[in-house]
Parts: structure tokens; C-alpha cells; sequence
């Protein structure tokens, strides 16, 4: 072990090499590029909602799938498309960039939605409708027909993996995160984000879906499409005012870096005092990433930043193999995820409840009354998804403009409420809204013996189900937008198209867990005293298949609470007390 005196020598050079580069001049356009990236934006999610907002019914409808295989298929093809942005995140950030990467991915997504719409064009490409005599007489596709329709799913999970993870971070990146203007850009940018995804998904559930279900599934499909395509025109017209950053090496690398040289160090042991000062510390001077203070949390990664005489140091002053050795910063970086991973695992649950109105609460609406008055226009099942969309749609400017001020005063904080209490409000939504899904289930139910005609559809109207949506968006308002916001403050800077992935790998999680459930509970009911999941949920029990999701989503929060209780907010550290923030030390009040 080398002298205090030689480690001091070492550290000392490496952070003086570390200021020889000047940073290059980026010019920033902010607003003047928001035109193109917003309106790529609304057209893209216009594309993939309309594809994606009736596309189970789409499958039980046009490809004659049962419920329970539909409801498999779904989460397949969910959560491999939410996992994907994992993937598209770190080749973006190694080896092509936002731009490019976006461009790509947007043109998989049009090669996909093309396919899926000759599947309704082409007769061969599909099954043959299902006879009057009922479901018995449905033929279901042929394994070329499957083929060529996963193979459509196929693309679309390429285009999803290249754009969910970017599109959020690349309008980002056309603001100057140094000044206050830049700021405020980017929160703006944000807000009109979450809007425009909202007004795409209201318009795909109303608009889209009428026409696929009582139109044509194929110019109700070509539709979308077509929106995609004008949504890459409207791209690449914007390319030569983009900030186009360099991708240089993803920040995943860095976290398997940090983990193998504290693994290789751990029998060195650790400065006692002034730890901060003695470790490495290198911090390259056109880096985006905020300076984060020593913190002794998750104390044996510091390991990866003790400096031997065995160590290298290049010219610039970074370490020349960082598979031994790493900076301190980088070690905080790392330190910020493994932070973040528990709080994370909470909103997988939370995306399974979610989940439910977009499966189960549609087949809910296929068997209940669906008209406007007796005899009237018939709503198309999943077009009942949009009473979700106007909850959120309401709620997010009340929150913003009345309840968060009134907070405010409360709190003496400036959000109101801090991003973990807005996530846990909207995991207690969350199992609020099943326990009135199973209440409206049993009362539908109840209604279903009195239809005198022979259906399986109850006579209660479908309108019973807005309670459940309607809370089930102010969930949303709560959870989903401040979870996206959560892992964007306190994951590096350097971690934006993580951070967005993060979002998206938590639906997949959920997207495989909800399937999986699903298939259990059904296995293992189906020959006992009644199958909950039965194919006609008159004959079911769905509604003890939402008490046990309830009963999951009341554990989850109390696990939720005791993460919050101990999260640690990122620039939060021991050798600088001030930057202890008024919110982390609330957060502990409060819960």
C-alpha cells in the first residue's frame, strides 16, 4: 500500500491533467427545434397508440385468439417491447447516438405497422371470421399466419427499443443544462411531452378505435401508419439544427466497471480519514455529469476508487485501465442506481394493477351494456380507456396549478409534495381502483341473469366502469409521472436514455409478471370449484382475481414505504452537509 503522500501526489496529478482540454462550444437552439421534436413526437405516439390502444381485442377478434392466449400473447409482446429500450439505450449511447438511433427505429416502426395492416388486407395473411354458430366453430391462424404476424410484432419491438429510450433524452439535449433558461426548457419540454402522449393515446382509445371496430380494421390500422411516416418526414426536416450529442461509451459499462474493480480491491481496505480526498478522482472537463459528494452508503464499492502503485494514469488523467481502477465520481454514479433499483422493483406491481384496465377491464366493457342510450351507438370496448386519459388529462393541471401551491404552503416545499410521496399516493390508488373493479365486476355479474335474450352480455351499463379508470388515471397522475421524473433527477446526467429505459423496463417486468399470474390463476382454478378466468366472465370469478392483485399491491406499498423511509437523494452526502436537501429529510418525516 503506497504512502498517504504518494496517493496525495497521484490524485492531485490526475485532477490537474483532467483540466487541459477546453470544452467545445455546443449551440444549443432549445425552443427553435422543439417544433420538430414535438411534432415527431405526436405523430409517433399517434402511429403506435392507434396501433397498440385495440390491439387485444384486435387479436380475439380478427385472429380468433381466446381471451386467456390473447392476454399471453399481449404480455409477450409488451414486455419485450418494454425491455427492449434497455438494449436500444445502450447501443445509443456506445455506438450511434440519439439521432440516429431514433431515425432507425422510427423506420422499423412503419416496416411493423405496414405488416400488421396487410394482415387485414390480405386474406391469406388471416383467419377466416368465426361462423354465426359461436366461438366453437372459429378456426384459428395458420403457423404461417402466426409467423408473418409476430414477425410484424417483430419490428414494431425494434422501434420501440430505439425510440422510448431517446426521444425523451434527445429533446433534452437541445437545451444547455447549465443555465436556468436551459432548465426551465427542459421541465417545459417534459410537461409537453406527457401531453402530447396523452392526447395521442385519448385520440387513438376514441378516434382510431371506432374506426377499427366499427369501420375497417385495415384503413383503421393504415391510419396509424401513415401518422408514423409523417412522423419521420417531420424528423429529419429538423436534422441540421439538432444537437446531435456523440455517443461515448454507455454509462451500463460504467456500472460493470465499478463493480469489478471494487470486487478486485476488496481486500485493500479504505482510507479512515478524509477518505474523500485520498481515493481517485478524476472528473473528465467537458462532463455533463454534476459533481456528486462522497457518501458512505454502499461503502464497498469506494473500493473500485483506491489507487495502488499498480494503477495507470493516462495523459488526460483518467485511469488507463478503468476495469481496475475508477474515479470516485463514477463510483457515486453507480451508487445512484443501486439507489434507485429498490424503489424500481416497487413499480412493477403497480404497472400489473395498471395493467388490468387495459385486459380484464375491456373484456369487463365487452360483456356489459356498451350503449349511449337504449338502442343507440354502441362504444367500442377499448374506447372506454379514454375516461382514464380524461382523469389524467384533468387532474395533471389541477395538481399543478391549484394543489401544489396549497402544498406548498403546507410543506415549504417547492413541488408540494416530494417525487416519493407522489409515487406511493399513486401505489394506494392503484389498489383502491382494484377493489372497486372487483365491487363493479360482482354487480355485473349479479345483472347478467336478467338480459332476457340469450347473451352473455349484463345488462348493466358499461358506464359503471368509468369509477375504476377514473382513479385508476389519477394513479397515473401520481405514480407514472413522477416515477418518469424520479429516475430523471436522480439518475446521472449522464443516464438520461437509462432513466427513460428504467420507465419502460419496470412495464416489462410487470408485462411477464401480469402474464404469468394470469396463467397460474387460471390453471390452477379452471378445474376446481370454478375457473376465475373463464373464458365468459359470467361463468368466472375475476373479481377474487382483483382481490389478489389488491392484496399483492397493500404488500408492495408497505415495501415501498420502508425503501422511501431509507432512499438517500442523490447529492446527499456526508462531506457536504449543505447539499442535504429539505426534501430528503421530509421524506423520512412523512413516512
Amino acid at each position: 500500500m503506497e504512502s498517504e503522500g504518494e496517493i496525495r501526489a497521484l490524485t492531485m496529478e490526475a485532477e490537474t491533467s483532467s483540466s487541459v482540454n477546453e470544452q467545445p462550444t455546443i449551440k444549443y437552439r432549445g425552443i427553435k427545434a422543439m417544433p420538430y421534436i414535438l411534432g415527431n413526437e405526436t405523430f409517433e405516439k399517434l402511429g403506435a397508440m392507434g396501433t397498440a390502444s385495440n390491439l387485444f381485442v384486435f387479436l380475439m377478434q380478427f385472429f380468433n385468439l381466446k381471451h386467456i392466449t390473447a392476454i399471453k400473447v399481449m404480455s409477450v409482446f409488451g414486455g419485450t417491447a418494454n425491455f427492449a429500450p434497455l438494449i436500444g439505450a445502450f447501443l445509443s449511447d456506445t455506438y450511434f447516438g440519439r439521432y440516429k438511433t431514433i431515425g432507425f427505429a422510427s423506420i422499423c416502426s412503419v416496416l411493423g405497422m405496414t405488416m400488421l395492416t396487410l394482415t387485414t388486407i390480405i386474406d391469406k395473411l388471416h383467419p377466416p371470421s368465426c361462423q354465426m354458430g359461436g366461438v366453437a366453430t372459429c378456426v384459428g391462424p395458420s403457423p404461417m399466419q402466426l409467423t408473418f404476424l409476430f414477425a410484424s410484432f417483430g419490428f414494431l419491438i425494434i422501434g420501440a427499443g430505439g425510440i422510448r429510450p431517446c426521444n425523451l433524452a434527445f429533446g433534452a439535449d437541445q437545451f444547455n443544462p447549465n443555465t436556468e433558461a436551459g432548465k426551465r426548457g427542459v421541465s417545459s419540454f417534459i410537461n409537453w411531452y406527457n401531453f402530447t402522449f396523452t392526447l395521442a393515446l385519448m385520440v387513438s382509445v376514441t378516434l382510431l378505435v371506432h374506426i377499427q371496430s366499427n369501420v375497417s380494421w385495415s384503413i383503421g390500422l393504415g391510419i396509424p401508419t401513415c401518422l408514423m411516416l409523417v412522423s419521420i418526414i417531420i424528423f429529419f426536416m429538423g436534422s441540421r439544427i439538432y444537437v446531435k450529442v456523440k455517443p461515448e461509451g454507455s454509462p451500463l459499462t460504467s456500472v460493470a466497471q465499478v463493480l469489478v474493480a471494487a470486487i478486485r480491491n476488496r481486500r485493500l481496505k479504505l482510507p479512515v480519514d478524509d477518505a474523500h480526498l485520498r481515493l481517485f478522482n478524476y472528473v473528465p472537463c467537458n462532463s455533463i455529469v454534476s459533481t456528486l459528494p462522497y457518501t458512505e452508503h454502499l461503502r464497498f464499492l469506494n473500493k473500485a476508487a483506491i489507487l495502488t502503485s499498480e494503477d495507470q494514469i493516462n495523459i488526460d488523467g483518467s485511469p488507463a485501465n478503468p476495469w481496475k481502477l475508477c474515479s470516485i465520481q463514477t463510483v457515486e454514479e453507480v451508487k445512484c442506481v443501486m439507489r434507485v433499483l429498490p424503489i424500481w422493483a416497487s413499480a412493477i406491481l403497480y404497472h400489473v394493477a395498471i395493467n388490468q384496465q387495459a385486459s380484464f377491464g375491456v373484456l369487463q366493457a365487452l360483456q356489459a351494456d356498451r350503449h349511449v342510450r337504449n338502442g343507440g351507438y354502441e362504444i367500442p370496448s377499448a374506447s372506454f380507456a379514454v375516461f382514464q386519459m380524461i382523469s389524467l388529462t384533468i387532474w395533471i393541471p389541477i395538481y399543478d396549478r391549484i394543489v401544489v401551491p396549497l402544498l406548498r404552503k403546507l410543506t415549504g416545499r417547492e413541488g408540494g409534495l416530494t417525487l416519493l410521496q407522489r409515487m406511493g399516493a399513486g401505489l394506494f390508488l392503484t389498489t383502491m381502483a382494484l377493489l372497486v373493479s372487483a365491487t363493479v365486476e360482482e354487480y355485473r355479474k349479479n345483472l347478467a341473469p336478467t338480459n332476457t335474450n340469450g347473451s352473455a352480455i349484463s345488462s348493466m351499463s358499461a358506464f359503471w366502469l368509468v369509477p375504476q379508470l377514473a382513479i385508476t388515471g389519477l394513479a397515473e397522475g401520481f405514480n407514472s409521472v413522477g416515477q418518469m421524473e424520479f429516475y430523471y433527477q436522480q439518475l446521472p446526467e449522464n443516464m438520461r436514455s437509462v432513466a427513460g429505459a428504467f420507465y419502460f423496463c419496470g412495464m416489462a417486468t410487470a408485462s411477464f409478471v401480469d402474464g404469468l399470474l394470469a396463467s397460474l390463476v387460471h390453471e390452477k382454478t379452471k378445474g376446481g370449484s370454478g375457473d376465475w378466468l373463464a373464458e365468459d366472465l359470467n361463468k368466472g370469478k375475476l373479481e377474487y382475481y382483483y382481490y389478489l392483485i389488491a392484496m399483492l399491491g397493500a404488500l408492495n406499498f408497505g415495501y415501498f414505504l420502508v425503501c422511501a423511509y431509507w432512499y438517500r437523494y442523490k447529492g446527499d452526502g456526508e462531506t457536504n452537509v449543505q447539499l442535504r436537501t429539505q426534501e430528503s429529510r421530509s421524506d423520512k418525516d412523512f413516512f
